[in-house]
């Protein structure tokens, strides 16, 4: 009769206990994710096993266990990219067919290889499902290296995450929306002949720029980091813009599809701005870490 009483009350608390536990939840997590980032750094971090490994059989363990954490951490990225290229399947077609709208439609582009059209599927699923996985990729290695940091690095580090992501995704934006339109019409009016392109080569040929232009903003953020911890002073920025400029343009000219000064000088502006914000975060950064 008690095992009956005590089964009926497990029954009749589990909603509670469930409700209870669903309720709790954010509150615990909040929690635990503020002690973890307010935590000082470990006693054996991971710089300072890797240069202790020869010396002690103590830190060639420790350096083991960090092996096999930053295993676990490639694991759960490499699960979350299969995953995210796995979603890009199901609107790959969709972006071939706006990635084709600065050439008047995928249409107007041809295939020489029966696998064509397969190999551009795969390409845009790739590089999709790669960028869709980047801000968990970027938190998994975060999360890898935040045990041997400091309180403000590891917040920082966090909150650099989500910036990276909007500066990389306002780089596509730029490239498909400014720069490709005028730099595909300058292609296809360029010389008065029939353009047979084929859809694997034009798609490889646009990834290509936009990837590119996405990771050229990036680079305030690097600028930004490299400074705090003292690689990059911002008076060396300051003092050598022209010659930046000058890089800027190699690189403009690496990166733009066409040789006219127009288009080049659509990727030069926004990195030449890049640049000397790039200076003023710099010299942020750099303050901060002298006043620390």
């Amino acid at each position: 009769m008690s095992n009956f009483f005590a089964k009926t009350k497990t029954i009749i608390i589990f909603p509670f206990k469930v409700a209870g536990a669903i309720i709790t939840f954010p509150f615990k997590s909040w929690k635990k994710a503020k002690a973890f980032l307010n935590e000082e750094p470990e006693e054996h971090s991971l710089i300072d096993t890797a240069t202790e490994t020869i010396q002690s059989s103590e830190a060639r363990a420790s350096l083991l266990d960090h092996v096999e954490a930053l295993r676990k951490h490639l694991f759960r990225a490499l699960i979350a990219l299969v995953l995210a290229v796995t979603v890009s399947f199901a609107f790959s077609q969709r972006l071939i067919d706006y990635l084709a709208l600065p050439v008047g439609g995928i249409e107007n582009l041809g295939e020489i290889n029966p696998i064509d059209s397969i190999g551009a599927f795969m390409n845009v699923s790739l590089i999709s499902g790669i960028m869709l996985a980047l801000p968990y990729i970027a938190f998994e290695i975060w999360f890898f290296l935040a045990p041997g940091l400091s309180p403000s690095a590891k917040k920082f580090g966090l909150l650099g995450i989500p910036v990276a992501t909007l500066l990389f995704f306002t780089g596509i934006i730029f490239s498909q929306k400014l720069l490709l339109p005028p730099a595909m019409n300058f292609l296809l009016t360029f010389m008065k002949t029939e353009k047979n392109w084929t859809v694997v080569y034009y798609i490889n040929f646009v990834s290509k720029i936009i990837f590119g232009i996405a990771l050229a903003f990036e680079f305030p953020l690097v600028i930004y980091i490299l400074s705090s911890i003292g690689l990059v002073k911002p008076e060396v920025l300051k003092n050598q813009w022209r010659l930046a400029i000058v890089i800027i343009a190699i690189i403009a000219a690496a990166i733009t599809p066409t040789v006219d000064p127009v288009n080049m000088a659509l990727v030069m502006l926004p990195m030449t701005f890049l640049y000397f914000i790039s200076i003023g975060l710099s010299y942020l950064a750099y303050n901060k870490r002298i006043k620390t």
